[in-house]
């Protein structure tokens, strides 16, 4: 079932889901065949995001099996690790505009449990991802490491083009990806 975060409960079960899918929980085979999530939130982190934006989650049998996290401009001083990405959108133009020009929601992060992948489960949450925010965003934006191959093909399916590559202090290559509803 794709649904919003609705409870306290669901937010403990993202962190569980993140938890087991960062690079530090994973072989590096897994991390190059099945991707991975890149930043460790926390749950305030996902509490104060959840009341700007609740984020789409697929759930079976209660249990959260997926999520798709929502996060807007207002968030970007509460993970420390991100305020660089929203920084590069003031240097990033898309259509003639900078990005922080526009109103858009930024997808903070995608997880699908494994056992669950390949089934349509991200195409699903992303349908209702942008059911919920095409009224009020002109397009979802995120950022990819270039070493998340699955992940970068996922959201290409889903209707992700990127607008732009950097390369990280740390050397890490990155993709600023972006899904245009308008």
């Amino acid at each position: 079932m794709i649904t919003i975060v609705q409870s306290p409960t669901d937010l403990q079960q993202i962190l569980q889901l993140q938890k087991s899918n960062l690079p530090a929980n994973l072989t590096p085979e897994e991390i190059a065949s099945q991707g991975f999530v890149t930043v460790s939130h926390t749950l305030t982190d996902l509490q104060k995001m959840d009341a700007i934006e609740h984020s789409v989650i697929a759930k079976e049998n209660d249990q959260v099996v997926a999520y798709l996290l929502a996060m807007t401009i207002h968030s970007q001083a509460d993970i420390p690790i991100l305020i660089p990405m929203f920084e590069l959108f003031n240097d990033i133009t898309y259509q003639g505009k900078r990005i922080n020009d526009y109103k858009y929601i930024v997808v903070g992060q995608v997880c699908v449990a494994q056992g669950y992948r390949g089934r349509g489960i991200l195409d699903s949450a992303y349908a209702e991802y942008k059911k919920q925010f095409s009224n009020k965003y002109s397009f979802a934006i995120t950022e990819i490491s270039l070493k998340n191959q699955r992940s970068l093909k996922a959201h290409a399916r889903i209707g992700f083009k990127t607008i732009h590559e950097y390369v990280a202090p740390n050397g890490e290559p990155w993709s600023i990806v972006l899904w245009n509803w308008e």
